[in-house]
């Protein structure tokens, strides 16, 4: 088939939308004909053939709010932009990741040139509207409104996923038409993996001058719907309930909140307990988690959390906050612990627990595998594969039906 994904960000931002398109993108090469239109890096639109992928870069401009470093396609034009796109490639699906400015528009032509569409909706309006200085009820209501238009978009798709089944819940609660399917974001399981060897951890530590002591992780932004500040104020507790564990803090990634959350651990006391290694390139991601003794993920607007997926492959024990989509992958009490959100308190205690206990945290840690093992990508890309099949047939089927089948004239017989 002739696969093409509408993508409003993509590499080399990072984020989970993003990384899921690329590994969609790359996995499905190998059997497919793959294009992606995606905001280019600068004002003119480009294509290029990268690691076998057609990328058609749009024009684009920085977000100027938030220090993201994401940009986005101008909509004057974008319309004939996305048309002119699909004429040329004429792909047998296009599959959009959201519904913002670039997916709008590749719905908006594949619906009027007679493409089916696929959509992902990997949007809550939290991950976003933080950056908006409104009060309680004002954020509510433009949390209505962001969802009011998403629904407005993903309704002319063909069909809808979305990564958990809470995220599916969510969206047709939210008034996407359902039903919304859950399908997992997948996960290489030959690239996060264990490393019984320990030369990978051992050289991550070397690289980032990471002291050998027991390590709680965390990778991603440093963004404030992660509530990462969480994680900080946890290792002061911890290391004020349980001094002999000489636990540590590993911030891998980067993000605006960066800088404030070594102020707070220097106010904590426990500034040369936090390590924080800045963004690290993709190909050093995998030796990043198996530095880490513990992953713990405090976000509150998770749809599924890659990370905390990478960390399960990884075989390490997961602490993830009791919200959203986290306790579909954290299960309580077998491959870690859930924690209330805003008590460090009760995170600090779950924390000591796995970094105290060896055997604990090693029976979980292979529990963390044996769940992993539920998202292995090659079923996600079975799963997409299906889906543009049976749409593509679907659409071919209508067509011919509307050419071979006479209207009704009106006349009685």
């Amino acid at each position: 088939m002739r696969i093409l994904i509408a993508a409003d960000t993509y590499a080399p931002d990072v984020n989970g939308a993003s990384t899921f398109a690329q590994r969609l993108a790359a996995g499905l090469t190998a059997r497919h004909e793959v294009h992606v239109v995606a905001p280019a890096r600068g004002p003119r639109s480009t294509r290029a053939t990268v690691a076998g992928i057609v990328e058609h870069r749009l024009r684009a401009v920085p977000v100027v709010v938030g220090g993201t470093g994401l940009r986005f396609c101008p909509p004057v034009g974008l319309a004939r932009a996305a048309t002119r796109v699909l004429r040329e490639v004429r792909p047998d699906v296009v599959h959009v990741q959201s519904h913002f400015l670039v997916g709008r528009a590749l719905v908006g032509a594949a619906n009027r040139l007679g493409i089916p569409v696929v959509a992902t909706n990997h949007f809550m309006p939290e991950n976003l509207t933080h950056h908006v200085p409104v009060g309680v009820r004002a954020r509510a209501a433009l949390h209505g409104w962001a969802w009011a238009d998403a629904a407005a978009v993903f309704t002319r798709a063909d069909v809808v996923t979305a990564p958990t089944p809470y995220a599916a819940a969510l969206a047709e609660r939210a008034g996407i038409p359902g039903p919304v399917l859950p399908i997992s974001c997948g996960m290489d399981l030959h690239r996060f993996a264990p490393d019984p060897s320990g030369a990978l951890r051992a050289g991550f530590r070397a690289r980032h001058g990471i002291p050998d002591r027991p390590t709680i992780g965390y990778v991603g932004r440093l963004a404030p719907e992660k509530n990462v500040s969480e994680l900080v104020e946890a290792l002061a507790l911890v290391r004020r309930l349980r001094p002999e564990l000489d636990a540590q803090l590993l911030l891998v990634g980067d993000g605006a909140q960066r800088a404030g959350l070594l102020r707070r651990a220097a106010e904590l006391g426990v500034a040369d307990r936090v390590v924080s290694t800045g963004f690290v390139p993709e190909a050093d991601l995998p030796a990043a988690y198996l530095a880490c003794d513990a992953f713990a993920n405090a976000g509150t607007a998770e749809l599924q959390s890659l990370v905390v997926l990478e960390a399960m492959a990884s075989g390490l024990p997961v602490l993830g906050v009791d919200a959203c989509a986290l306790p579909h992958l954290v299960r309580d009490g077998e491959n870690g612990f859930l924690f209330p959100h805003a008590r460090p308190d009760a995170l600090a205690a779950r924390l000591a627990l796995v970094l105290g206990e060896p055997a604990l945290a090693a029976r979980m840690g292979a529990r963390s595998l044996e769940l992993a093992a539920e998202h292995d990508e090659s079923r996600t890309l079975a799963r997409f594969e299906e889906l543009y099949a049976l749409r593509r047939t679907a659409r071919t089927t209508a067509r011919s039906l509307q050419v071979t089948v006479p209207a009704p004239s009106g006349d009685r017989v």
